[in-house]
């Protein structure tokens, strides 16, 4: 049990502001291109509960924490109009991307205040290890988070960002094979292809932070 607190302890703040960092970013970039459908539902804001879902926000990242692995889950989609964007598929396409950037960004922010705190901090200071620890895991989080959004499979952010290369049919029939989106990632989770195609974001991963380490030392 103390070990699984622990895992919550270290994971979930890190876990809890990329998810909802996730959503606002898709809601600004939204507004951004003339769609304030999330802005009137109150959701371009950075406060967790408008953000919460039961299930991806509090059961998964609990599972995580409990089996010890990284915590994964999801907050609630903000709702989004394509059809009163300025620029149609450039609106998609960036809006889509918008969630998995800030996550790559928050990644970047983690690892460099990875570094700050392990060479700045004290060793005698009480919570120096458990600080670099919440970065490393807010680190991980990101990535995981951004690879997995980026996969190709309907109606993740990948695809919607295919779906603007697309002419209307080939979209419309891309978009059918999200009827098959749970069985896809359940085979590629089963098949540990999911752990092969996050390898090169976190080896990409722990060179940035290898590289920060070093210009800080």
């Amino acid at each position: 049990m103390q070990d699984i607190i622990y895992n919550i302890a270290i994971g979930f703040p890190g876990f809890l502001f990329a998810i909802v960092f996730h959503e606002w970013a898709h809601a600004r970039m939204a507004l951004y291109f003339g769609d304030s459908t999330a802005e009137a539902q109150g959701r371009l804001s950075l406060n967790p509960v408008v953000h919460a879902d039961p299930i991806g926000t509090l059961l998964f990242p609990l599972i995580g924490a409990v089996t010890g692995g990284v915590m994964f889950g999801w907050a609630r989609p903000v709702p989004v109009d394509p059809r009163r964007f300025k620029n149609h598929k450039a609106g998609i396409f960036w809006v889509a991307f918008a969630g998995p950037l800030a996550n790559i960004i928050l990644a970047l922010v983690s690892a460099l205040a990875f570094a700050m705190a392990y060479h700045n901090l004290p060793s005698e200071f009480a919570y120096r290890s458990v600080i670099t620890s919440m970065l490393k895991s807010s680190l991980l989080i990101n990535l995981v988070l951004a690879v997995f959004n980026l996969l190709p499979i309907p109606p993740l952010d990948g695809s919607k960002m295919v779906t603007t290369f697309l002419d209307y049919n080939q979209a419309r029939k891309y978009e059918q094979l999200g009827q098959y989106s749970f069985i896809l990632i359940l085979l590629l989770w089963m098949t540990n292809a999911l752990s092969y195609l996050m390898m090169p974001a976190l080896i990409l991963g722990n060179f940035v932070l290898n590289l920060f380490m070093n210009l800080l030392a």
